[in-house]
């Protein structure tokens, strides 16, 4: 067997409150990465795997230390270095590639300039050099226009692009452990596996050792060798990924199993629609740009229906004009042509000028809810806020309903007293669907609300959301990108490409074969809990996406 480049034994890593109580938040971590080989860090928020991956640096963020244990990159101790030496190794022997491509770019910086400043800078490769190494590391990560896209700026790529363009700053140095961050949580579904087999090709070409940071256990099985199951800082599995995948024995890996976003064996069935009840929301014939100087429609001839009582998914790639067509919906953007109705009625199509019993009826619920929701106010304000507004409750009468609308949704009563920051992801999501809950809508506009959540915690929000609506009657606008999770929830779907509806019906109609071309390549890159599916989705795929820009 291969000599494993990093040995990681026995790491704690612990933080300590003002009486200088520790509390171990990394519970005695031990593994193995040979080169060319991957290891897959696997758990929920909390769970202790991008602490681990940053000890693997000698990196712990504020407030954290390493307190035991060793870090051994081929034979040197990476805790035992100084911090002169520690720069040296990260960047050159070791690099990182971060969830959010976009935060880790500097925006007034060309790509090029940012992918080659580390070995321009330390000296180890000329500028010409390292451009043109640069080149050859797009060309491989199958970038469009290699020769020419690094002289863009970060945000005239797309996100998938801009996140292969950080793995090849990553790897410009050759570095010999590369550290994947959650590279492909926030992208699209089709987006995903290009970058994903980008990544695979990468390690495997420069025998590079790699770790692979992740809540989702179908990815994992496509790139990793071996996987590591972590659970509150402590590792509750550990082996060869084909055996946790076929035969997991700890329950935790069996329900992170269960949570993967993979394609349900059973599909919802039509609501029931009173044929003489108008539809909550109606679009007809819309057509939309982002001004009305632009020649170019951003959504064009857009039909469609929301029944009382019913969830509809809209689905398609970043681009598609899924958001756009919610926005509009809500007044946060007009229309060129064509029309919006609420309950049969026409809709003003500009949000100032609608009337307060409109606005309480169409709720938006935010992707990010850590961006949505105001970190310096108590829950307490944020939920009492649109109840005083829409509903003409006093202080008081609000502080109640909030304590009411928090059991709801599944959250202690004493969180109306916290502030955003000290609630996790999936509880701020909650607060976040509380606050369009407050105004007491008949439809809740929901906009990739669980794409950035763990797959356990993001299963747990759809179970709320079908639990409210069978309690309050309510309808779903549910935008993402991902057909699997609109599988789990709606009733009828519509599939956008490029502003326009390619597909729409029932879910049983739309996703079974044949269907169009776009949903079936939406389809094919539903990942698969098999370690062979990968290298097949990518060919079908790109002979998918051949026949459709054909």
């Amino acid at each position: 067997m291969t000599k494993p480049l990093l040995k990681v034994r026995h790491l704690d890593v612990s933080v300590y409150d003002r009486k200088n109580n520790e509390t171990k938040i990394v519970d005695d971590i031990s593994f193995d990465v040979q080169p060319g080989k991957v290891i897959a860090l696997i758990g929920e928020s909390g769970s202790g795997k991008t602490t681990i991956s940053l000890g693997c640096m000698g990196y712990t963020r504020p407030g954290c230390y390493l307190t035991k244990g060793s870090v051994e990159l081929d034979g040197v101790n990476v805790l035992d270095l100084s911090v002169p030496q520690l720069q040296e190794l990260r960047g050159r022997d070791i690099t990182y590639v971060a969830q959010s491509a976009a935060a880790s770019f500097n925006s007034a910086m060309r790509i090029d300039a940012q992918v080659t400043e580390i070995p321009v800078i330390t000296g180890s490769m000329t500028r010409k050099d390292a451009l043109d190494k640069a080149v050859k590391l797009y060309k491989s990560l199958e970038l469009p226009d290699p020769e020419n896209i690094g002289k863009r700026y970060p945000h005239q790529v797309s996100g998938g692009q801009l996140q292969r363009l950080m793995a090849a700053m990553a790897m410009i140095s050759d570095p010999r452990l590369l550290i994947l961050d959650e590279p492909t949580t926030a992208l699209d579904v089709t987006t995903q596996i290009e970058v994903l087999y980008s990544f695979k090709k990468l390690i495997s070409d420069n025998n590079t050792a790699a770790i692979y940071v992740t809540h989702d256990l179908s990815l994992v099985a496509q790139i990793a060798d071996h996987i590591l199951v972590l659970k509150d800082g402590q590792m509750v599995e550990y082996g060869d990924t084909e055996q946790i995948i076929s035969n997991p024995s700890h329950e935790y890996t069996k329900a992170l199993m269960a949570a993967a976003n993979v394609m349900p064996d059973d599909i919802h069935a039509p609501s029931i629609i009173s044929a003489e009840a108008p539809p909550i929301i109606e679009v007809k014939s819309v057509s939309a740009a982002y001004s009305n100087s632009d020649a170019k429609n951003v959504l064009e001839d857009i039909n469609l229906k929301i029944n009382a009582g019913e969830t509809l998914g809209i689905i398609g790639e970043s681009g598609s004009g899924k958001t756009t067509l919610g926005r509009l919906i809500s007044g946060l953007m007009s229309a060129k042509s064509g029309h919006v109705l609420l309950n049969g009625q026409p809709l003003n199509p500009h949000v100032q000028q609608r009337s307060l019993d409109e606005l309480r009826q169409i709720q938006f619920v935010f992707q990010m809810a850590d961006v949505a929701l105001n970190p310096r106010q108590r829950i307490n304000k944020i939920l009492g806020r649109p109840m005083m507004f829409y509903r003409g409750l006093s202080k008081s009468e609000a502080t109640k309903e909030v304590a009411r609308l928090l059991e709801r949704v599944e959250l202690p009563t004493d969180f109306a007293w916290r502030f955003p920051p000290e609630l996790s992801g999936g509880q701020r999501q909650r607060v976040n669907l509380a606050r369009a809950l407050a105004a007491e809508p008949k439809i809740i506009i929901c906009d990739e609300i669980t794409s950035a959540l763990d797959t356990v915690v993001a299963q747990q929000i759809l179970d709320l959301l079908e639990n409210l609506q069978d309690e309050f009657g309510l309808s779903y606008m549910f935008i993402t990108h991902d057909i699997a999770t609109v599988a789990k929830i709606a009733e009828r779907i519509a599939v956008m490409r490029l502003g326009r509806i390619v597909s729409q019906g029932t879910v049983r109609d739309v996703l079974t074969p044949p269907c169009h071309d776009y949903t079936q390549l939406l389809l094919n890159s539903i990942p698969e809990m098999r370690t062979d599916w990968l290298d097949e989705a990518i060919v079908e795929r790109r002979a998918l996406v051949k026949a459709l820009n054909a």
